[in-house]
């Protein structure tokens, strides 16, 4: 039942991971992109919309140069300059075989992070797909400039590879299916390279701990970024949408996981899906204030979903503006929710732990009685 869910899916992100796009001597591996290009033309003329994230770009300039490694920023920038138009020539040439229009996006953290941006991207995205056509999404890493400046040094972003790009772009969006293609199997309940008893886990039906931590094992055992994936299936379960991770060297895996073959690991949607507003709030924004605040008011914000008040406050970390998305954090550190503040850090250190009757004597102003009110808190 579960898999014919899968199958029904209208809207689709496929996530292609660099493994798969190049051959085991480090070439593009033509034959298995343009398998994919085939799959998803397709499924485009069948009536989906399709959504590629690709990697690959980075590593294609490493080849055209003949370096042996990509070490610093600004070469792999350069690198990167060099290999998406070579990504992006390869892509236009197979779509274009199969009478599809392809687009170029290309995207940094900002863009979803600063609202206006965020939301001229979701209106030319839904307006590509409207057209038929197949935007082909990569981060831009020729501009990003997140790793050198230092402006950002504590800053959590919202994407730093293309497992959580691919969820924001699905989350964002609104799509019913995220595939993530990789060069394993799927989740299994143990490393299969170092424990020959390892089996596959078919279904997942929520993204807890536990299954997290498969992730981390495995990574650790030298099976790659499964722990990314698994933060991308967790992210688009959370707000509704099906997350499928699947080996892509299969041949035609697109089209044999859509005639209903019981590829990869499948992860279930959440009843409770978040608004459009609370998954940005949530998901889409880098961020750099905190809040530390005591038992009380975690339990108001979670079990009885409510603002969160001065008094509840115990600390301010970092500096942060008005309409800021800020982290808030429990008394043991762990972030547990995000939110849109009502008043910059200097503000909210002054009045921290105080009633919100003498917010007016201690600051001279009072806009709101909450620091943050609960239309704007989004619990992870």
């Amino acid at each position: 039942m579960e898999r014919n869910e899968f199958i029904k899916s209208k809207r689709i992100v496929v996530k292609l991971g660099t493994n798969i796009l190049r051959s085991e001597d480090g070439n593009v591996s033509l034959p298995r992109i343009f398998s994919f290009i085939e799959d998803i033309s397709a499924l485009v003329k069948s009536g989906k919309e399709v959504i590629v994230v690709t990697s690959g770009a980075v590593g294609l300039g490493k080849k055209r140069l003949g370096l042996e490694n990509t070490h610093g920023t600004a070469l792999k920038q350069a690198c990167a300059a060099i290999g998406q138009s070579k990504l992006m020539s390869i892509y236009e040439s197979g779509f274009d075989s199969y009478g599809i229009t392809n687009a170029q996006v290309l995207l940094t953290e900002e863009d979803f992070t600063i609202r206006s941006r965020y939301l001229s991207l979701r209106t030319t995205m839904n307006k590509l797909l409207e057209l038929g056509v197949v935007p082909v999404i990569n981060q831009n890493d020729t501009v990003s400039t997140l790793e050198i400046d230092p402006t950002y040094e504590n800053m959590q972003v919202c994407f730093s590879d293309n497992d959580k790009l691919s969820a924001l772009v699905a989350s964002e969006l609104d799509a019913d299916l995220l595939i993530i293609l990789s060069d394993v199997d799927g989740l299994y309940d143990q490393n299969p390279k170092t424990s020959p008893d390892a089996k596959k886990i078919e279904l997942v039906e929520e993204v807890t701990d536990e299954i997290c931590a498969l992730g981390t094992g495995a990574s650790e055992g030298g099976r790659g970024g499964m722990r990314t994936k698994l933060e991308a299936a967790k992210m688009v379960t959370r707000f509704g949408g099906k997350t499928l991770i699947a080996n892509g060297k299969e041949p035609f895996v697109i089209k044999r996981i859509f005639e209903g073959e019981p590829l990869g690991t499948m992860f279930l949607s959440k009843d409770s899906a978040l608004s459009g507003k609370k998954r940005w709030i949530g998901f889409a924004t880098n961020v750099t204030g905190k809040i530390t605040v005591n038992q009380g008011a975690k339990d108001a914000l979670i079990k009885k979903e409510k603002s969160l008040l001065p008094v509840g406050i115990l600390d301010v970390i970092n500096e942060f503006k008005k309409g800021d998305v800020i982290s808030i954090l429990d008394e043991s550190g762990v972030e547990f929710a995000r939110a849109i503040v009502n008043y910059d850090s200097d503000a909210c250190r002054k009045v921290a732990g105080c009633h919100s009757d003498d917010m007016i004597k201690i600051l001279g102003y009072k806009n709101y009685d909450a620091i943050v009110t609960r239309d704007n808190i989004t619990i992870l």
